[in-house]
């Protein structure tokens, strides 16, 4: 593996206990902390796949921006996953501070399925050196 690998393995790890934590906010009613904790399933997920190219960031514009940029134009992943990283960041905003907007029951259960299929789909992206 690269350099970074015992990073990688610490953020897929990371995102795949985030989806689990999703579910279980989701299921006692918490759709806000749900699906915070589904993008940040995502955010984990995309960090490890531009950790595994040496490329390290920290901030969720970035991340984002370079999935799109390594990833999607490259069509290692496809746009669908792209447009879902966003969603799933615009609806973290909501989540997280939207003082009176608060997320949905059907928006929080979406969240989680799109955030296990990023998680999914970047899997295989993964360079494994």
């Amino acid at each position: 593996m690269t350099f970074h690998a015992d990073e990688v393995a610490a953020n897929l790890e990371r995102a795949e206990q985030s989806i689990r934590a999703a579910r279980d906010q989701a299921a006692d009613g918490y759709y806000d902390f749900a699906a915070s904790r589904a993008y940040y399933a995502a955010f984990y997920a995309a960090t490890a796949a531009l950790l595994s190219e040496n490329v390290d960031m920290t901030k969720h514009s970035g991340v984002i921006a370079s999935v799109h940029q390594r990833f999607v134009k490259t069509k290692k992943l496809n746009e669908e996953h792209g447009k879902n990283l966003n969603w799933l960041f615009e609806l973290r905003n909501v989540g997280d501070y939207g003082a009176t907007a608060h997320v949905s029951q059907s928006d929080a259960e979406r969240a989680i399925q799109v955030a296990e299929s990023f998680l999914n789909a970047i899997k295989p992206v993964i360079k494994r050196q």
